[in-house]
């Protein structure tokens, strides 16, 4: 099913439109179709990892006591003294 959308582009817009299409053989609509597509693409994935970092967090000491920056700190020192 397709949905009819009326847009308006100033001048510049509509001309870089143009000519992207035609220099990639394609219709205009498409081009559109691509460009929003693919910014819908980033918006998707950067929702995506905001989750994963929530979850992340939630579950940091959870599943173990272990502190790893404290982890980090005595190997540093270990290996280069205080």
């Amino acid at each position: 099913m397709t949905v009819r959308k009326n847009f308006n582009f100033d001048e510049t817009v509509a001309k870089h439109l143009e000519e992207i299409a035609k220099a990639e053989g394609k219709t205009q609509t498409q081009i559109a179709q691509e460009a929003i597509e693919e910014r819908y693409r980033q918006i998707a994935n950067k929702k995506k990892l905001e989750i994963f970092d929530e979850i992340q967090d939630a579950f940091h000491g959870v599943l173990t006591d272990v502190d790893a920056k404290a982890v980090r700190i005595e190997q540093a020192i270990e290996k280069y003294g205080k």
